[in-house]
């Protein structure tokens, strides 16, 4: 496929002088973006310029994405951005979820479409690496979380014809498809679990004791590197004339803190989506028995320092319940479902929200039901009415896991947290936000649903400005904080 745009007769807006427009691509698990940031009047705004829905399907007995239609949807996106923006567009960007990759072939195309995250092939390769290299031993060495998602359990996975094959993640292997060339961005990297904490290049040795193909892997480069510039068709365009590929904090957590625009001092932060990612901060990783215990993992962070969170089971959770619904004949949206619930009774109980069932696809009704019978808690019909209760139950359950989590950070920081900043789609959520506040006892900030985009540009701003890596988190810091007021209205056709 090529990524191909075509030209404009539209006529520019006043842009700041010297500004050409920039573009954000955001890879979401439920939707891909495109965002256009651009310079009217000397002030950036940004707009949605368009939206892929996504979700994982299964093929042959596995759980694949289906990148090539998220590829062909870019291309859409990026036609689009060339025809809003004739001043040019300098630079582009892309962000999006950790773990998953795209083996290239003797061509340097994709040998398929990759798997998602959540297959299970990964049960039997873990269990097999756990035996090499010990969970306690993996984490230490890492200071990442020994999931089994992780990148390195999903390589051991792969088939024997498929080991020596390149790969890169996937928002490095999107700029790689626009011209850029073939590399792992740090934040991103420090996901797959094979890069070492001390030096933050891969470790070797781990790679020699699992037998992981040195050569497969791509170079690791900083937050904010130019990695080429746009080839192929679309860089006729007048737009997209010497536009710059920039490699951001390529994991969109990493994106979404960067896109913070206040001090995270004494604050937690809550990354609200599929996932919900509670942890702060840090200029030094932990590495303890304790926070492996207690589920945290050490991220790299754009600007230096590590992003320390735990993973809990987010939005997902309601997500399933919705399309079990939607099946049953029963649709509902989610700004509905969201008031009904916070008009509901008394809750029945709490769930844990990562219990392992939770985790997986399909009938999430039943599989609430089965949680709360095994907390001895009174279950709930699934039927026409009570689609508000189930989703008080889920909302409930997450702000205790919240509290949780948040008490468990404190312990390992030593120190009280003072705030906490919940950003994501989460963040739009106003009964969630309300229970965590009450649960927690503390004041919570609500940020941009958009983060990750909004840290996308920062970092590219910042990248052009400041040419040193790593990229000083000052500046990055300074472009979140101009950017924060620059959301318009999208303007999807």
């Amino acid at each position: 496929m090529s990524l191909v745009g075509k030209r404009s007769d539209q006529p520019a807006q006043s842009a700041e002088p010297g500004q050409r427009a920039r573009v954000a691509i955001d890879l979401g698990a439920e939707s891909c973006r495109v965002s256009l940031l651009r310079w009217p009047d000397g002030q950036p705004a940004i707009e949605l310029i368009h939206r892929i829905p996504n979700s994982p399907v299964h093929v042959d007995g596995s759980l694949r994405w289906p990148f090539d239609t998220i590829l062909s949807g870019l291309e859409d996106g990026l036609r689009k951005a060339a025809e809003a923006a004739p001043e040019g567009i300098a630079s582009i960007a892309v962000d999006g979820w950790a773990v998953d990759y795209v083996r290239l072939g003797a061509n340097g195309r994709s040998l398929a479409n990759p798997f998602c995250y959540r297959d299970e092939r990964t049960i039997a390769s873990k269990d097999a690496a756990d035996r090499i290299v010990p969970p306690e031993e993996m984490f230490r060495k890492t200071g990442a979380q020994p999931l089994r998602i992780n990148t390195v359990y999903q390589l051991l996975a792969d088939p024997a014809a498929n080991s020596e094959a390149p790969w890169t993640n996937l928002p490095e292997h999107v700029l790689y498809r626009l011209g850029g060339r073939r590399v792992a961005e740090y934040t991103n990297a420090t996901h797959t679990g094979l890069v070492d904490i001390e030096s933050g290049q891969w470790s070797e040795t781990l790679l020699q004791r699992l037998e992981l193909s040195k050569d497969a892997l791509p170079p690791i480069v900083p937050t904010g590197t130019m990695i080429g510039k746009l080839t192929g068709r679309l860089a006729e365009l007048e737009a997209f004339c010497e536009t710059e590929l920039i490699v951001p904090a390529c994991h969109d957590t990493a994106s979404a803190i960067a896109g913070i625009p206040s001090s995270l001092v004494k604050t937690a932060y809550i990354c609200s989506g599929t996932w919900s990612l509670v942890g702060t901060l840090i200029e030094k990783p932990i590495v303890t028995e304790e926070a492996m215990r207690a589920g945290f993992t050490n991220q790299g962070a754009a600007g230096g320092g590590f992003c320390f969170h735990t993973n809990v089971n987010g939005m997902w959770i309601l997500k399933q319940c919705l399309e079990s619904w939607r099946k049953a004949g029963r649709p509902w949206t989610i700004e509905s479902l969201i008031a009904e619930a916070e008009l509901c009774g008394d809750c029945p109980g709490v769930v844990p929200v990562d219990a392992p069932s939770l985790l997986l696809d399909d009938n999430m009704p039943e599989r609430l039901n089965e949680q709360l019978q095994l907390c001895g808690c009174t279950t709930i019909e699934d039927c026409a009415g009570n689609e508000p209760a189930f989703a008080r139950i889920i909302f409930e359950s997450l702000a205790a896991r919240y509290v949780a989590a948040l008490s468990s950070l404190e312990q390992m920081l030593g120190e009280k947290l003072e705030r906490i900043h919940i950003l994501g789609g989460g963040a739009q959520n106003r009964l969630l936000t309300r229970l965590t506040a009450e649960r927690t006892g503390l004041p919570v900030e609500i940020g941009d649903p958009e983060s990750s985009t909004l840290g996308n540009f920062a970092v590219q701003l910042a990248a052009c400005e400041a040419r040193e890596k790593p990229l000083p988190a000052e500046t990055v810091r300074q472009w979140a904080q101009r950017l924060a007021k620059a959301r318009v209205q999208p303007i999807l056709s």
